[in-house]
């Protein structure tokens, strides 16, 4: 699944700048929608009339498994016997040990992960409280911490094409493959791990552990070579549709029609962004350095003799209209005061 995955999926999140109330790339949200979606598959398939998920009546994922499910097949029954159970945490680790089921937590070990090759979410146990410290070397193990990473910065290349990453460091490859070995460079360096204390649907706040490497620099990248191709209104009304985008998808509205609006407006904007994007690793920081692109809008220069159709004596005329309202708002207040002595 991870071609279709990335795809059909992952890259309406590059193309949305993929964020939720901060640099939490939706891994886990943008991962239920195709889990869902073979699901239904596998059921059709197997001629079961239900899905069974092991969701808690306290989560995200109970709201996006059975709502994507019955959006794509009506007829389909759900079973949730976790939250029917009204199990807890260490309910459900008691159970799975009673019934000899493999799982990574333990009680001593109470933390749980959603991992695909787009992130890693880390709940439970320390985590889930925001008053106690995150004792992150008990689990975030798959990459570098940034105390740990490199003394010296490592440069990745990314070269795009309508808005998708098409090659790394000069090398051309799919999106998953790029994806995947992206996550070892970057995570190499310590980049892209987010505490996030997050709302979720269901009204309960949440702090969760992400780490997303290839995401983060993917994301950081796509927005710098964006916004130096569109107009500042584009760039203005693309940031506001990004935050809705993001809303969305934690929101298990991937199929809502609204989703398929703003992937359209998406694709309409992502034309242009075509182009190469230099990133700076270091010690957990992401920087962008360099951004090329055919399609690149002319950037200010001190240098008088390279000229882009600006006429510098018309500046003086354009701010004064420009600022006439405020200068007019500023005028009337100050007469206002007066009157009033």
């Amino acid at each position: 699944m991870r071609e279709e995955f990335a795809k059909e999926y992952i890259s309406y999140g590059i193309k949305a700048n993929a964020c939720y109330q901060g640099n939490y790339h939706l891994s886990t949200p943008i991962g239920r929608a195709i889990l869902a979606k073979k699901a239904v598959e596998i059921a059709k398939k197997e001629n079961a009339d239900c899905i069974a998920h092991g969701c808690t009546g306290k989560g995200n994922d109970q709201v996006r498994i059975e709502g994507y499910v019955v959006a794509l097949e009506p007829k389909i029954k759900i079973l949730a016997p976790v939250r029917e159970w009204n199990m807890d945490r260490n309910a459900e680790i008691k159970y799975a040990q009673k019934n000899n089921i493999p799982i990574p937590a333990s009680l001593d070990f109470p933390y749980s992960d959603d991992d695909n090759m787009w992130g890693i979410t880390w709940e439970g146990g320390e985590i889930t409280n925001p008053t106690q410290i995150v004792p992150e070397e008990k689990f975030l193990t798959t990459y570098t911490l940034p105390k740990n990473a490199p003394d010296e910065p490592g440069i990745v290349t990314l070269d795009f094409n309508q808005g998708l990453p098409v090659a790394l460091n000069g090398t051309k490859m799919s999106l998953a493959k790029l994806i995947v070995k992206l996550n070892k460079l970057a995570g190499k360096h310590g980049v892209g791990t987010v505490y996030l204390l997050e709302d979720r649907i269901v009204g309960l706040k949440n702090r969760g552990v992400y780490e997303h490497p290839a995401a983060h620099v993917i994301i950081e990248a796509h927005k710098n070579l964006e916004k130096y191709v569109c107009t500042r209104v584009q760039n203005e009304l693309k940031e506001i549709s990004d935050i809705k985008w993001g809303y969305l998808c934690y929101g298990a509205q991937w199929y809502d029609p609204a989703m398929q609006s703003i992937n359209h407006f998406n694709d309409f904007i992502n034309q242009k962004v075509t182009g190469k994007v230099q990133i700076r690793l270091f010690k957990g920081n992401t920087t962008v350095i360099t951004v090329q692109s055919p399609y690149a809008l002319d950037h200010a220069s001190f240098n008088n003799t390279e000229g882009y159709g600006l006429n510098v004596n018309a500046s003086a005329g354009f701010i004064e209209i420009y600022s006439l309202q405020m200068k007019l708002a500023n005028q009337l207040s100050v007469k206002n005061k007066k009157d009033k002595k």
